[in-house]
């Protein structure tokens, strides 16, 4: 079944979507959700809420890209239980890890205009990988987007952990310069 075929199932309220879904995408968003969280149960059950908070979207949310919509409900759902979660234990892991490396290149202040300033920021860093080489652009993707380790994007992309850190270093400091030229508030 194709994405609309699956978008026209939610907008008109039938049940199917839900397991047409799953099979279309719960691999997928099941992956998004481990990277962050490493838990399978904790996984499976954001994958789980995925589904139900894409039942109360659609309608009236009509999603052009429907694996992009899945995935990003996926994945705020899996950073808000992986907030929450450390908040209680104060452990720490992978995410720590990517937040800090990309401190210095978006700060996390909240302003007035924060909504406008997080999708004008958003359409920069598109910008910016855009002009990446795909190479560079699927490591950093990989490692900021879908959270996963870099010995695991390192083993998928055929190289050394060392070559991807190096890699992952020189975007960051790169897309620090770029957002820098471009008036954002580091």
């Amino acid at each position: 079944m194709n994405d609309q075929e699956i978008i026209a199932l939610y907008w008109n309220r039938d049940e199917r979507a839900i397991p047409a879904t799953a099979e279309a995408y719960g691999a997928y968003c099941y992956a998004i959700a481990h990277n962050i969280l490493h838990l399978a149960q904790d996984a499976e059950e954001c994958v789980n809420d995925t589904y139900l908070r894409a039942w109360n979207a659609i309608p009236p949310n009509r999603p052009r890209i429907l694996s992009a919509f899945l995935g990003r409900i996926t994945r705020n759902l899996a950073l808000n239980r992986y907030h929450r979660d450390r908040a209680q234990k104060r452990g720490g892991g992978e995410l720590e890890l990517i937040y800090d490396e990309l401190a210095d290149c978006v700060s996390g202040r909240e302003t007035v205009e924060s909504q406008t300033d997080a999708q004008e920021l958003a359409q920069a860093i598109n910008v910016f990988l855009a002009a990446r080489s795909a190479k560079h652009r699927k490591i950093f993707v990989r490692r900021y987007w879908y959270a996963e380790r870099v010995a695991d994007i390192a083993a998928r992309m055929g190289m050394t952990e060392t070559h991807v850190s190096v890699i992952l270093h020189r975007e960051r400091t790169a897309l620090k310069t770029f957002l820098a030229e471009r008036g954002f508030d580091l």
